[in-house]
Parts: C-alpha cells; sequence; structure tokens
C-alpha cells in the first residue's frame, strides 16, 4: 500500500519573465505542499481557447499524503501570491496558472474540482510533457494514454520545446547510494520515512515483517518466557529476508532502501535475553552478521521517550500498548553503545524529535536535505 498520492500538475505563463514564474511556482509547490519528483521540459505554446500571448507550459509530477480539496486550495493561493487576478470565467491571459490533471485514479466531478481536468485530454500542451514524465499514464476516465489521446487532439498548440528547468537543487538524486538503512526506536518513524523515501525516489523498499512474528504478541505479555525464541525467529527472518532482496537486483529501482538493519537482532538480544542466552544467541549472531550487506548509510532517528510513547499510542497496535519507558530507553542506550564501536560504514544520528516529516513538508526536506549532506561529505 502507497503513502501517498500521486499527482499531476500542469502549470502555464504567459505574462512578464515566463520561465522564472514557472520555476518559482515549482520551488514554492515542492518546499510547502508536495514533493516534486519529476519535471517536464518547457514547451511554448500558443494560446488554447483564445487570442492571447504566447504561453510556457510544463508538467509536474508530486507526491503527497494531502487531499485533493486541500492541495486544490493551496494551489490556487499560490496563483494568487504571484499576482493572478481573474476577472471574468473566460481564458485570459495570466501571470501563472496551475491545473490539477489527476489525483491518483480519482474520478470526482464536484463543482469545485472536476478529476482528472475534463479538458486535458484535447489539449496537447498538457499531454505532450505529461507523456514525458509518464509515458504509462492512463485516462481515468476515458482509459487511453497519452499517446492516445493526443491522437484525437485537432487543435495544435505546441510551438517547440525548450530545455527543462533546472531542479538539482530540489529533486534529490541519490547517487552512488545503493543501499540505505533508516533504523530508529520502536515509534521512531523509520517505516514511515524508508517507505516515504521509496516513493519519491523509485528505490526498492525493505520492511520488516513484524506482523508475520507470533511470538511478538506473547511477547509483550511475557517477556522472560518468550524473549529467546522472540529474537531467534527475528534473526532467522530478518536474515532471510535481507540476503534475499539486497542479492536481487532489480532493474527498475535506483537503490534499496530498508527500515532495519541485521544489527537491530543483537541490539534488542541485549535488552531482553538473560546472560547465558544471550552468549549462545550472540555465538549465532555472528556467524550471519558476516554475510550480510553493509549498507551506503546508516541513519538513526532519534525521538524523546515521551514522544516515542505518544507515537506508539497513537498508532495502535494492541501488542505494542504495554511497553514501558524504561524498556525504550534500554533500547537506546544499547543503540548509542553500537555507534561507538567500529561498524565499517557511515552511521548518522538525525534528532526527529518534533518533526512530522508526513504532514509537514519543511520537515520533510529537513530531513532529506541532511542525508544528501552526508552522502557528499
Amino acid at each position: 500500500m502507497k503513502l501517498q498520492h500521486e499527482v499531476y500538475l500542469s502549470m502555464g505563463s504567459n505574462q512578464g519573465n515566463r520561465k522564472e514564474h514557472l520555476e518559482r511556482a515549482i520551488t514554492e509547490i515542492h518546499q510547502h505542499l508536495a514533493t516534486v519528483v519529476a519535471v517536464s521540459s518547457f514547451y511554448e505554446t500558443s494560446s488554447w481557447g483564445y487570442q492571447g500571448a504566447t504561453f510556457y507550459n510544463v508538467v509536474l509530477k508530486v507526491h503527497t499524503h494531502k487531499t485533493p480539496k486541500w492541495l486544490h486550495k493551496q494551489l490556487q493561493k499560490i496563483e494568487k501570491q504571484f499576482g493572478r487576478i481573474k476577472t471574468s470565467d473566460t481564458y485570459e491571459d495570466r501571470v501563472l496558472d496551475i491545473d490539477m490533471l489527476s489525483f491518483d485514479t480519482l474520478i470526482s466531478d464536484a463543482s469545485e474540482l472536476t478529476l482528472p481536468h475534463p479538458r486535458m485530454h484535447l489539449r496537447d500542451f498538457v499531454l505532450v510533457p505529461l507523456q514525458e514524465i509518464a509515458p504509462q499514464w492512463m485516462h481515468p476516465v476515458l482509459q487511453k494514454s497519452c499517446k492516445e489521446c493526443l491522437e484525437m487532439v485537432t487543435e495544435k498548440t505546441i510551438q517547440k520545446k525548450l530545455d527543462a528547468p533546472n531542479t538539482n537543487a530540489l529533486i534529490w538524486k541519490p547517487e552512488p547510494l545503493n543501499y540505505l538503512v533508516v533504523e530508529g526506536n520502536i515509534g521512531a518513524g523509520k517505516t514511515t520515512l524508508a517507505t516515504k523515501i521509496s516513493e519519491d525516489f523509485n528505490a526498492k523498499l525493505v520492511l520488516e515483517r513484524f506482523a508475520d512474528n507470533p511470538f511478538l504478541p506473547k511477547f509483550y505479555q511475557d517477556q522472560n518466557r518468550y524473549a529467546f525464541p522472540l529474537e531467534m525467529s527475528f534473526l532467522a527472518d530478518r536474515y532471510q529476508q535481507l540476503m534475499e532482496d539486497l542479492s536481487q537486483l532489480d532493474l527498475f529501482k535506483e537503490f534499496v532502501v530498508a527500515d532495519y538493519h541485521i544489527m537491530k537482532s543483537l541490539i534488542f538480544a541485549q535488552v531482553t535475553l538473560h546472560e547465558d542466552e544471550l552468549k549462545l544467541y550472540k555465538t549465532l549472531f555472528d556467524i550471519i552478521h558476516r554475510e550480510i550487506p553493509k549498507p551506503d548509510l546508516y541513519v538513526y532517528l532519534y525521538q524523546s521517550t515521551e514522544s516515542l510513547l505518544q507515537n506508539i499510542k497513537k498508532r495502535g497496535r494492541s501488542f505494542e500498548q504495554q511497553i514501558a519507558p524504561e524498556y525504550l530507553n534500554q533500547i537506546h542506550e544499547r543503540y548509542f553503545q553500537y555507534f561507538k564501536t567500529p561498524h565499517g560504514f557511515p552511521i548518522h544520528v538525525l534528532d526527529v524529535s518534533g518533526m512530522d516529516f508526513v504532514k509537514n513538508q519543511v520537515d520533510y526536506l529537513q530531513i532529506l536535505g541532511e542525508i544528501r549532506g552526508m552522502l557528499v561529505s
């Protein structure tokens, strides 16, 4: 299941410095509303539906967790911020025009926002740049591709294709990253961030299969009895999953991002197991650990224990509700002890206490900026 919605936006300007207006609007959307993940080239086009000045047009692909209604209102605010004033319901020259073309495969005929855009299949200045960045896109109503829709367009407006806007400062290209680990304590947000990164940057996602472990609910009820079978089953499952997922090359993905590292097994075992059990466990762990590929970057999300408890309560997993603060504190301590030892790959701790990198775009971009900085440092 996807964490975010896939949205396509069409933007146009035919007043003032058209290129600058569109580039500034792209930046505004990315920094405050939604993550821009793809941008088409600019296209110079004649006006459509009326006699007006020549336009610059561009299409964006963005990811957001927001609703169509919310995003639509925010896009209208950006239009006004750039000085657009609608004087009538007819077509007219404009500093900035932003249309929502599609929102996932949603079909809606609400008066304030019709999805997909009711005239997009008639406009080559929409379909051509859309096809450039999303050749597999299908019209949710017509069930036709961009190419098929273009064959029906009667009014040709595109005069020439121009260079694509410079988005290097916006769209992160995680090179030469091959394997990224996002770790953290229980409730730190590691799965959410790993999922978001995988969607935004076309990465293969590896998530811990904790929900399939039959010992986990029993462990939270009786830790002494179920600690050893729990840790052994986790170790076996993590080893199998990582060896399979990291060894199988996916030609259609840019890199791998995982929400756990094999070292997590030993860290939790040090908290939950008795001394004699831990000695046996570590013997097996050391054999397994040597075979697991090392990440190019390991990011640990730190949140205060109070924040972790709030997150655990909010997500509502019944078997987690009895987790004690002391248990979370012990896990914190073990992680930080591990960070002090040689490990053979870069580890960076990010304090995300008080951040909401799903609802707050600024928080998400700050985290991405820090990760980006780690890769180039």
